[in-house]
């Protein structure tokens, strides 16, 4: 064997072995810098105030600032493309929504394979969305905004805080079960698509309940109607909108997502700091109020909903035909 390449074949082989040996401590250092909370949404929305809560918790938990980085645009597909291209460290971290399991099916090509690229952390809570509109609003009921919608096709219209969130799709489900036409109006984020409904330029939203509660509670907007199959607690005086349009249920959540190929042991850190942070009173407080229920578990809990729910809406999207604006 030639020396050069002897010596090559050294140092490769040093390089590989000093790889390996210091692994193990790089792990234990976790985190040794901020860990980056990555939300695809634009700041002021519910997806971003959650995001902040949590952020708090953690970094009490890991010793490190956390980061919120705001990331719109593209229904979300922006910001979980930047983690999906991020080194596998647990420094950078997707904050997840419905859009993560829906945009599979809504979307002709995504930059990235949804079920290849992301390893699952922690399901951080899920509940309904609300059907809100302005106080001045003509719109006092459900059946009041299908009257209208019917008698003004393609008239009505409701914002999103993007292409295949939760609002978009529960609009489009909206409008297949109760057979009216409204044009659907999205946004890079809750917080501008509530600056416009508010501000007369949009009628209505199927908003979050974590991006709706305060202007409900400020006098600011009017709900009526819950998304999911049965009143929540937290809201039991607004009706589900299944009360008037059978059949009707859609769910938000919130999840973390990790590049894929993050060692377990860094997600096992990332996920105990989750499920401490959402045990926080304070953070519980904000969030059931709004009919949202914590649920933290354990990575692979995360994984099998979304997987559920994956299939469900792919099934949903092809049959109802719906189609990203």
């Amino acid at each position: 064997m030639k020396p050069s390449l002897r010596s090559c074949l050294c140092r490769l082989a040093m390089s590989v072995a000093a790889a390996v040996l210091a692994t193990p401590a790089a792990l234990a250092a976790f985190p040794d810098k901020p860990v980056k909370l990555v939300v695809p949404f634009s700041p002021g929305g519910g997806t971003d105030a959650i995001a902040r809560a949590l952020g708090v918790g953690m970094s009490q938990v890991l010793g490190q600032p956390v980061i919120i980085d705001n990331k719109p645009g593209a229904g979300t597909i922006i910001g979980s493309d930047a983690v999906a291209k991020s080194a596998p460290d647990g420094y950078t971290v997707l904050v997840s929504t419905f859009a993560h399991a829906v945009n599979p099916s809504l979307m002709a090509k995504l930059p990235y394979d949804t079920q290849k690229a992301f390893a699952p952390v922690a399901l951080l809570a899920r509940g309904p969305n609300v059907l809100v509109v302005r106080v001045d609003s003509p719109y006092k009921s459900v059946a009041d905004v299908v009257a209208a919608a019917r008698a003004n096709p393609g008239k009505l219209t409701y914002a999103s805080q993007g292409n295949g969130t939760s609002a978009h799709l529960a609009g489009e489900m909206f409008t297949n079960l109760a057979r009216v036409q409204m044009t659907h109006i999205p946004y890079k984020g809750a917080g501008p698509a509530l600056t416009d409904l508010l501000g007369g330029q949009v009628d209505m939203m199927f908003a979050t309940a974590a991006a709706a509660s305060p202007q409900v509670a400020g006098g600011k907007l009017r709900a009526i109607g819950v998304t999911t199959p049965r009143r929540a607690p937290a809201l039991k005086d607004v009706p589900a909108i299944a009360e008037t349009v059978p059949g009707y249920a859609v769910e938000s959540w919130y999840g973390l997502f990790v590049p894929a190929g993050t060692p377990a042991e860094v997600i096992g850190k990332l996920n105990a700091a989750a499920k401490k942070a959402t045990e926080n009173a304070e953070f519980r407080r904000m969030l059931e109020p709004e009919g949202l229920s914590v649920s933290a578990g354990a990575p692979a809990e995360l994984g099998e909903f979304v997987g559920t729910e994956t299939a469900r809406w792919s099934r949903i999207v092809k049959e109802n035909n719906v189609k990203a604006d």
